[in-house]
């Protein structure tokens, strides 16, 4: 055997090692599905009598999965805890209303930078990439050619165990009919950009029969080969429970 053939062939015997290591260790620490689901700012509403636990609820979904359903779970949980829920605003004590912002597959880490951007906040790019270099040495063809054995290796691995990580991020706002005697004050201000040198300021002061009260939830689904499918209804119940357990 020839001094680069018994490097070629150590350095496949390392990568099936490697990869057969890492594929285990993922398979084993990430064999039981773990889902958290978090509030970004808190929310406490004034306790009211049962006849006059009124709410109105408005459920939008601008993410890309139209399917991804929690007004029917929300609605059910405030039914169970003893709201009326009723069509017209007027007649609300109370207004929920949520967007569900994403869905689908992300990173723990791009979903935790997303929930601490808090209420309003820029979401994140899904797509995750890893860049990695290999230092030069005199024998390039054995690092081109151990490099792709490697490479090879490690993909048919990851075909085998993956880390998949599913988030579903919803911003939410209650209001609260203001009590006799009150005068809620609300202030308004939008930068609008004006090309790329310029910027217009709009400004709006105004009196409201409604306080106000935004948040941020965040469910995270993870586990080793996870489907979608698999993971929807748990996120959906993470997002349901917490968004009615406000009131």
């Amino acid at each position: 055997m020839t001094v680069r053939s018994f490097r070629s062939a150590l350095t496949l015997l390392t990568c099936l090692t490697l990869s057969a290591c890492a594929a285990t260790t993922t398979a084993i620490s990430k064999r039981e599905l773990d889902v958290q689901t978090r509030m970004s700012d808190s929310i406490f509403l004034e306790p009211l009598p049962p006849a006059r636990r009124t709410v109105f609820v408005e459920v939008k979904n601008t993410s890309d999965r139209e399917d991804f359903d929690i007004e029917n779970g929300v609605k059910s949980q405030l039914r169970d805890r003893g709201y009326q829920l009723v069509d017209n605003p007027e007649r609300a004590h109370y207004m929920l209303q949520a967007n569900v912002l994403q869905a689908g597959k992300s990173s723990v880490t791009a979903a935790e930078d997303a929930f601490a951007s808090g209420f309003g906040g820029a979401l994140f790019g899904a797509a995750v990439g890893a860049v990695g270099t290999r230092a030069a040495t005199k024998d390039t063809g054995s690092i081109i050619g151990g490099g792709l054995i490697g490479a090879a290796v490690e993909s048919a691995a990851g075909a085998f165990v993956k880390d998949v990580a599913y988030s579903a991020i919803t911003d939410i706002q209650v209001s609260e009919r203001a009590t006799d005697g009150e005068i809620v004050t609300e202030s308004f201000e939008q930068d609008l950009g004006q090309g790329s040198s310029g910027s217009r300021i709009v400004r709006a002061d105004s009196t409201s029969s409604w306080k106000r009260y935004r948040t941020r939830v965040m469910s995270v689904a993870n586990q080793a080969n996870l489907d979608f499918e698999d993971a929807a209804p748990q996120l959906v119940a993470g997002l349901t429970r917490s968004i009615a357990n406000v009131f």
